[in-house]
């Protein structure tokens, strides 16, 4: 009886101590001397907006002696001279052993990092091979001194337009006006209610135009002009005093737009930092085509597929995605760049609750980067998230209440009231928000 006992025992025991000694087998150690050596293709940068797509600047390194068969996730990180790497630019390279950046892209970045056009100063670099949740390693710091150029124009003014039919009184900043080729005269392009409107400088009531006899001409502190909901291009000649005021839109439209052939189109607003239109949409598998004021009167399509429009021209192909759509209708040409995600707010605060759809954010062109805005927001008492693509999938709360987001994180409390979001992706490691 022992005996059978006895084997019993060891038919039981056996595999585990097989499986204890495998394992033992399988226990590796991180080579503690192992290093990242990064090389840069140039100490010194002057970049050139005349080549945005060139290439600027290529970081390279070899893979590291890890000391076991390893799968290293590497990122590049960029920060000022002063900078402890908390809040650099982060590019995820994978598995790959460099990083390219184009004249674009690395002024971009120089920009959010707070640089002056045409003034060289210093960036460190350094490159972190992440090997899961709890191992790392940091290569040194390379420096790169570099120039950045200004990417964005300054068309604004201290002009806007203020009343009932635009934003309250003035409860918002009052919607602007930006400078045009001509001198003296300026346009805005706003969406309003019905209600009045006038013309002021600098937000304030000490110069302010209304119109006396609804004549299109201006008068200091003259009449409020009374307005019907609607797009509008409003044009102010401060040189004799005089405006127009005419319905315009421009819009993407087709089957591959949300709302198919019959529209109303996808609306596109206006960039001042590059004098274009601009739309973020989601679009399907089919065609569209650009079109001004919902109207087949003046549109636009793409003979030969080459980038430049054509008025009636073909329609444009399209396959699904989520896309930033630009257009310029000063020399015909658009792009289209397919992105990841439309970020937006969500939940009992938000003007459509928990269930959606999401109030959309759109992209501050002013940055030319992962940086997302939402300007003029009703917000009530409650509590909000800001999620990707009006799903649960990929949300950010705010765990602490410190302004780091965190994917999951927890609800945002708001107290009612009207308000400016600002949403970061610079560092996806930790996105940031401000509301304001």
């Amino acid at each position: 009886m022992k005996n059978l006992t006895y084997k019993i025992f060891m038919l039981l025991v056996a595999p585990i101590m097989l499986i204890s000694c495998s394992n033992d087998d399988d226990i590796v150690t991180l080579n503690s001397s192992a290093t990242v050596d990064v090389s840069l293709s140039s100490s010194s940068v002057v970049l050139d907006p005349a080549t945005p797509d060139a290439e600027a600047l290529k970081i390279t390194w070899a893979r590291p002696d890890f000391g076991y068969s390893a799968a290293p996730i590497y990122k590049v990180l960029i920060d000022n001279a002063d900078g402890d790497f908390s809040a650099a630019a982060s590019i995820t390279a994978g598995s790959n052993l460099e990083v390219s950046l184009t004249t674009s892209q690395l002024n971009s970045h120089l920009l959010n990092l707070g640089f002056e056009k045409d003034m060289p100063a210093d960036v460190n670099i350094k490159v972190i091979a992440e090997l899961g949740d709890y191992n790392s390693i940091e290569s040194s710091i390379s420096v790169l001194n570099a120039t950045a150029y200004e990417d964005k124009l300054d068309l604004s003014t201290n002009w806007g337009v203020v009343g009932s039919a635009a934003n309250d009184w003035g409860a918002t900043p009052d919607l602007p006006f930006y400078t045009t080729d001509q001198a003296g005269v300026l346009v805005a392009y706003v969406n309003l209610i019905d209600g009045e409107i006038k013309f002021r400088e600098n937000n304030a009531w000490d110069l302010n135009y209304g119109d006396d006899g609804a004549d299109g001409t201006l008068d200091e502190g003259g009449a409020n002009i009374a307005v019907t909901a609607g797009s509008y291009k409003i044009e102010m000649n401060l040189n004799n005093l005089t405006y127009t005021m005419e319905s315009y839109t421009w819009g993407l439209v087709g089957d591959a737009t949300p709302n198919g052939w019959d529209g109303p189109d996808a609306q596109l607003t206006y960039d001042p930092y590059s004098d274009q239109w601009r739309a973020i949409v989601e679009l399907t598998d089919g065609e569209m085509k650009f079109r001004l004021n919902n109207d087949w009167g003046t549109n636009y399509g793409d003979d030969g597929a080459d980038g430049t429009l054509e008025n009636g021209g073909a329609n444009i192909a399209v396959s699904a995605g989520i896309y930033i759509v630009t257009a310029n209708f000063d020399d015909l040409t658009y792009s289209m760049e397919e992105i990841q995600y439309i970020w937006g707010a969500v939940g009992s605060a938000t003007p459509n609750g928990w269930d959606g759809p999401d109030v959309q954010f759109t992209r501050d062109w002013s940055t030319n980067d992962e940086v997302w805005i939402l300007n003029g927001v009703t917000l009530v008492d409650g509590e909000w998230k800001i999620r990707a693509n009006n799903d649960w999938g990929l949300n950010f709360g705010d765990t602490g209440l410190d302004g780091v987001m965190e994917n999951g994180g927890d609800n945002i409390p708001a107290t009612a009231g009207t308000y400016n979001i600002s949403v970061s992706f610079v560092n996806p490691d930790a996105p940031t928000y401000t509301i304001e």
